[in-house]
């Protein structure tokens, strides 16, 4: 019965849903749940709308809660992620939470870019650009504290996947919220973008734990497909390589090639990879 799960949430992204559930999705209040999934819609500080759809876990609660992974670009990906979370026995108990947006394209290409990115030089008005501040405000101050309100969540076991665009706003989080994600994993992140802005803050990010280490160090997991570029090969392992003193401090980063795909496909590759770093990899409830 467990395979019928996936049915009902590729159903909610894609397939009409009833009068009663669209009614519901317009609801902040109020949540859909279908086959081990629960979404609802959200809104950000400026009103635009987010899709969020949840893995729910089976079984009870330690009393730390059950660790979360966060996904963006839900629509295109949070399906493979809750097959994995839903019939591999050892993370049933896990809660994955995707960000999507309304409709049922798998990317919102044009909501993404102004999510995912940084503010753009005037002349560059196309795509929008300049969100991911606001982004992550709504993903900490609005998301996660209504997660944390629906379901018993690990507040020291939150996690955070991203690809491409989504990977490149993830690594931004790290950096500038260290603390807000116990582990961060990055595929084939788009550090090349607007020059490279994400160089200059990772010295920052390592001062400030030198500075003050934190007491659940993060880690940053870089995942490169076959078919990117060598160019964005060699720059996420240089990123890797750069942070690997602060193991130090407790910081895990890593740094992994996978064979046999290219840039659109890594995401559907990795999933029990990731599942590992986020549920597995150094991991104590």
């Amino acid at each position: 019965m467990r395979g019928l799960a996936v049915l009902g949430v590729l159903g909610l992204l894609g397939a009409p849903i009833s009068t009663s559930a669209a009614s519901a999705l317009a609801d902040e209040t109020a949540s859909v749940a279908l086959d081990h999934t629960r979404q609802w819609q959200m809104h950000n500080a400026a009103g635009e709308a987010y899709r969020i759809m949840i893995s729910l876990p089976d079984g009870e609660p330690t009393k730390s809660g059950f660790p979360v992974l966060y996904v963006l670009d839900g629509n295109g990906y949070f399906p493979a992620f809750h097959a994995a979370r839903d019939t591999v026995e050892r993370y049933r108990d896990t809660i994955i939470v995707g960000i999507g947006y309304p409709g049922a394209d798998a990317l919102n290409w044009l909501r993404r870019s102004y999510d995912f990115s940084p503010p753009a030089p005037p002349e560059h008005d196309e795509p929008p650009q300049g969100g991911q501040d606001e982004f992550l405000d709504f993903i900490e101050k609005r998301l996660m504290p209504r997660v944390e309100a629906e379901l018993p969540v690990n507040p020291r076991q939150q996690s955070l996947f991203g690809h491409s665009f989504g990977g490149m706003f993830a690594i931004y989080a790290l950096f500038k919220r260290p603390a807000l994600f116990a582990h961060v994993v990055a595929a084939s992140p788009t550090l090349w973008w607007d020059s490279h802005y994400l160089l200059p803050l990772e010295p920052g990010f390592a001062e400030a734990l030198k500075a003050k280490p934190l007491k659940n160090p993060p880690s940053l997991a870089l995942i490169v497909a076959e078919g990117d570029t060598p160019q964005e090969s060699q720059e996420a392992q240089a990123m890797a390589e750069r942070l690997a003193p602060l193991s130090s401090l407790g910081m895990r980063s890593s740094y992994a090639l996978v064979p046999g795909v290219d840039h659109e496909t890594v995401p559907f590759k990795i999933v029990p990879r990731v599942m590992r770093e986020v549920f597995e990899a150094g991991y104590t409830p």
